[in-house]
């Protein structure tokens, strides 16, 4: 099951890691002063991304 995981880092601020079925932690979010702010931009990614498209900027000859 995939989920959001909402924790405070050293210097206090609440960070959210989203992580695999597998435990692996996929991506993670910058540090918020609320709590708050971190849920609030779970909630945005649930639901403004769920057909987000892959911009790769890549030139083909770095494949």
């Amino acid at each position: 099951m995939y989920k959001f995981e909402v924790y405070k880092d050293k210097a206090g601020e609440f960070r959210f890691r989203f992580k695999a079925s597998n435990g692996e932690a996929m991506f993670g979010s910058e540090g918020y002063k609320a709590k708050a702010s971190a849920l609030n931009a779970i909630e945005s990614i649930k639901k403004n991304a769920p057909g987000a498209v892959i911009d790769d900027t890549t030139k083909a000859a770095d494949a």
